[in-house]
């Protein structure tokens, strides 16, 4: 708490400095936007909201590429994260022709930075709800080391995730954590905006009150971190039927006089998440991008409640879709191209950008019924594909950085370093 009021300290301190250019700029005949972008605190096309609070690192954001090439650092690579460890991470995805990072900053109900709505990861200090003792700030310092490489910085969240194998991801929640005060105050009227399902934990979308914390917990990061993006993954409703119990919400929804069937009201709840946080982060940063890696099955998406149809198809979802397509193009379910060309007859908006999610992961592994060990250019075949005039894609990811420079690996990553 204190880290947030010292950043607002500077928030403060930053505005009377802001005065103080323009006041040079009505002597000295210079333009205030110039002036201000050369002392690190004017961001184009930025509403003056976001200039109150924003915490502009000292690098600023790099040019958006004409071809996303991103990585997924997620945190199974974040385990006693310090500034060494950062530092790492962006100049090894600097190397292997990487442009962006996709850094997991809430993998489960928690937070890497100091927030106001969610506690401290196990990640940094080995426990949940404890504050880094030299008060480390793993998002600031990532952004930072992130563009003085010249990357762009997601900030990616599991936005209903809390815990999975329960004691394990994480160890255990901290008393802080809104599940434990949810569960353990004395209302019972807050007990189902946390469920348990089997070995995991999840927020329940259904209920506004939940919904606005996953918001504000977006605002939060927007406004105080110089973040390129705000990134989610494939994690909506954990199981397609009633087995994922939400039942009193939606009798609750049914006895108000609500007509849709559960799956349709499910996918309502998402949706509405879905918009309301793309409205919160443009209205606070207009540049700032808000994007979603859903998995690469169309059907396994809908069937969780993500209308990745509406999503692609209309503005004011998400700026952009990484369908994580994780196949091989034998692949006898879910071949590549085919799968591509779905994807791409599906991403219509002009406003929705789309990229192609790859399994890095795979490669050079005898996963699939050993499908990733006939070529050692599978990557690089399916970047081309993906450029080329049936898919045109915006870019790619990697899933994951652990896999960057490791010797499964190594003969993939030459030839795709090639294409780049």
């Amino acid at each position: 708490m204190m880290e947030i009021f010292s950043k607002r300290k500077k928030a403060s301190v930053k505005r009377y400095v802001i005065l103080a250019l323009v006041l040079l700029t009505v002597m000295a005949g210079a333009s205030a936007p110039y002036l201000m972008q050369r002392a690190g605190l004017w961001h184009s096309q930025t509403p003056d909201t976001a200039l109150t609070d924003r915490l502009p690192d000292a690098y600023g954001r790099p040019a958006a590429p004409q071809e996303l090439r991103g990585v997924w650092v997620a945190y199974l690579s974040l385990d006693g994260v310090d500034r060494a460890k950062i530092d790492e991470i962006m100049t090894t995805a600097k190397r292997n022709g990487m442009n962006t990072v996709y850094f997991h900053v809430r993998p489960f109900g928690d937070a890497l930075y100091p927030s106001d709505y969610y506690p401290w990861s196990h990640l940094v200090t080995g426990t949940q709800g404890e504050a880094p003792a030299d008060g480390f700030d793993p998002l600031a310092y990532a952004v930072e080391a992130a563009h003085r490489e010249g990357l762009a910085l997601h900030a990616w969240l599991n936005p209903l995730r809390i815990a999975l194998n329960s004691g394990v991801y994480p160890p255990a929640l901290s008393l802080d954590n809104p599940y434990t005060v949810w569960i353990n105050d004395d209302s019972a009227d807050n007990d189902d905006w946390v469920i348990d399902y089997k070995q995991g934990k999840y927020y329940n979308p259904a209920i506004p009150e939940v919904r606005e914390q996953i918001i504000d917990g977006v605002r939060e990061i927007v406004t105080h971190y110089n973040v390129d993006g705000i990134h989610w993954d494939d994690y909506f409703y954990p199981a397609p039927d009633a087995s994922f119990d939400d039942s009193k919400a939606y009798h609750t929804y049914t006895a108000a006089g609500g007509k849709l069937s559960l799956l349709d009201w499910r996918t309502q709840n998402i949706s509405t998440l879905v918009r309301d946080v793309h409205e919160a982060v443009k209205s606070i940063d207009p540049t700032c991008q808000f994007g979603i890696s859903p998995s690469g099955n169309i059907e396994n998406c809908l069937d969780m409640g993500a209308d990745v149809v509406t999503w692609g198809s209309t503005e004011g979802y998400v700026d952009y879709l990484i369908p994580q397509i994780y196949w091989t193009n034998d692949n006898t379910v879910a071949p590549y191209e085919p799968m591509c060309r779905k994807w791409r007859g599906l991403v219509t908006s002009p406003s929705v950008k789309l990229y192609i999610g790859l399994a890095l992961y795979k490669a050079g592994s005898d996963a699939d019924s050993g499908k990733w060990l006939r070529a050692d250019d599978i990557m690089r075949q399916q970047v081309l594909y993906a450029r080329g005039e049936a898919i045109h894609a915006d870019g790619f990811a990697l899933y994951s950085y652990a896999y960057l420079e490791q010797e499964q690996t190594s003969a993939e990553m030459a030839h795709l370093r090639e294409a780049m």
